[in-house]
């Protein structure tokens, strides 16, 4: 026993000490949201251009204002210039550390990653210059997109594509216009959606393309048509979700004010678990099945497999990726489980309540309520949440492969990993084993409160903590309130799948 308590000891405090190195090191890689914002601001920029001829104007305007707003392309030049702002700090950042290193020993991996790191943000940034001139353009501020344009094509990269292309813009928008042998071409290779559009658009004006001009309107009409039934489903369902979540809060709110300890929100609030187990198990569960073998068997495995077959990285499609990730999932979570029934076995059979998983009862309508009562408040510490870190602190790798993968199959295996696998696994572990466990040591309101900290720093992002935080409570007081698993694995994967949702859609239309 002194054995394993000493080894239980030691993969403790390297487990503290590798969650403690991951969430400083997540500090400063870029979160997902910075990229979701810009592709829901190609969205509005793509919807501002529709313009049927079927509805009534004065009810158009008012249905496209509440979606769209009254000037969609202000909107757009505030948001990418927000997002160049925060490249500009991440490259400071990145430029600041590349000079605290020493060189002596030569170019070491860690400042061949920096210098890699620093020509991505310089590449970013750069694309933001094209595309803030062209937003520039459409507001009337002439001289402040070329002044844009020319610090593109003044800076080291004036002779790249980039740099080629700012030039090209610069003289489509002169006065007299000019047009360079290869406008066209670089137009179609280095802009995209409603950017390309407007550059060529512009460009075949001073061609007097006519038919090519018409065509290509009618192809913005066909993607604004198209952007506004995707804006419908990310902002619009989410945002009836929203009121009806602060709805529910505010009927929760009186119902408890009126019937206190009959409220639905402190049904079964006090009610305990029988705890057989002591914190050494609950350590065990965690470290053994959590760290060990998701952090460093699982992945070593998978590593030796794939040298084995001679996958690389770059060969994997976003099939492969999203097949290897579902994978992987899988294995953890077997493994997982499969310490935790281990650890359990000698206290079987376990007193009755653990790991209810109950088809009967409410547990639906909990599941539901809990996923629109999560929507106003986990929205609302995200907004804090994106102050605080300003675009850092990392996100889940799996959301921009994502984001990316515009392929069925692949979106397929996301949500089997993220909306089934995930929520059975997570919730079985956190709500149904650990949230029980750590009411032998503290109230239940403690249990909730800490697991979800757990929960939200498991994820291994310290952008994520808090929203993520708020999410595992709000899980916990629907699991506690309903004692099913099957409620919070509900709101748990309705949750993923709103997130896979909005992935797909706004992916999708960023092009």
């Amino acid at each position: 026993m002194r054995i394993k308590r000493l080894i239980l000891s030691i993969l403790t405090i390297v487990t503290i000490a590798f969650i403690s190195f991951s969430l400083i090191s997540s500090v400063t890689q870029p979160q997902i949201q910075s990229r979701l914002e810009l592709y829901q601001t190609n969205l509005l920029l793509h919807a501002g251009e529709w313009e049927p001829k079927d509805l009534d104007s004065k009810n158009f305007n008012l249905a496209s204002d509440a979606l769209i707003g009254n000037d969609s392309e202000q909107a757009g030049l505030i948001q990418y210039k927000n997002a160049r702002y925060s490249a500009q700090k991440q490259l400071e950042k990145q430029e600041n550390k590349l000079q605290f290193l020493s060189l002596e020993e030569g170019i070491t991996a860690q400042t061949q990653k920096l210098n890699d790191d620093i020509n991505q943000l310089k590449s970013l940034i750069n694309e933001f210059d094209l595309n803030i001139g062209i937003l520039q353009i459409q507001k009337n501020k002439i001289n402040a997109a070329r002044q844009s344009w020319q610090n593109l094509t003044e800076s080291e990269t004036g002779n790249q594509p980039l740099g080629k292309t700012a030039k090209v813009l610069a003289e489509i928008w002169s006065t007299p216009g000019k047009i360079s042998p290869n406008a066209e071409s670089l137009i179609q290779q280095n802009l995209d959606g409603w950017f390309r559009y407007h550059a060529l658009q512009e460009l075949y004006k001073l061609q007097e393309r006519e038919e090519d001009l018409a065509q290509l309107q009618n192809q913005e009409q066909e993607i604004a048509a198209q952007a506004v039934l995707k804006l419908a489903i990310v902002t619009g369902v989410p945002g009836m979700g929203l009121v009806f979540g602060v709805g529910l809060l505010i009927f929760l709110g009186v119902q408890w004010l009126i019937f206190g300890k009959e409220s639905l929100l402190l049904k079964n609030a006090n009610l305990p678990w029988q705890v057989n187990w002591d914190g050494e198990t609950i350590l065990q569960v965690f470290v053994v099945g959590f760290f060990l073998v998701g952090q460093i068997i699982v992945p070593l495995g998978l590593e030796i497999f794939k040298s084995f077959i001679n996958l690389q990285p770059a060969m994997m499609g976003v099939r492969v990726q999203a097949g290897y990730i579902l994978s992987a999932y899988i294995l953890f979570s077997l493994g997982g489980l499969l310490v935790l029934y281990l650890s359990l076995k000698s206290f079987f059979p376990l007193p009755e309540g653990w790991f209810k998983l109950n088809l009967r009862g409410g547990w639906f309508l909990w599941g539901l309520g809990g996923y629109f009562l999560a929507l106003p408040m986990v929205i609302l510490i995200s907004l804090i949440n994106q102050q605080l870190w300003q675009g850092q602190g990392g996100s889940n790798p799996i959301l921009p492969i994502a984001l990316n993968g515009q392929d069925g199959l692949a979106l397929a295996l996301f949500f089997i990993t993220a909306s089934i696998a995930a929520p059975v696994f997570e919730e079985v572990m956190f709500r149904g084993f650990l949230l029980p466990s750590l009411t032998k040591y503290m109230p239940i309101w403690g249990a909730i409160i800490a697991s979800g900290f757990l929960f939200a720093i498991a994820h291994l992002n310290i952008s994520e903590v808090l929203p993520l935080a708020v999410l595992g409570i709000i899980l916990g007081v629907v699991y506690t309130r309903s004692r099913n698993l099957l409620s919070s694995m509900l709101l748990h994967s309705l949750w993923n799948s709103g997130t896979l949702l909005s992935l797909y859609v706004l992916g999708s239309g960023n092009s």
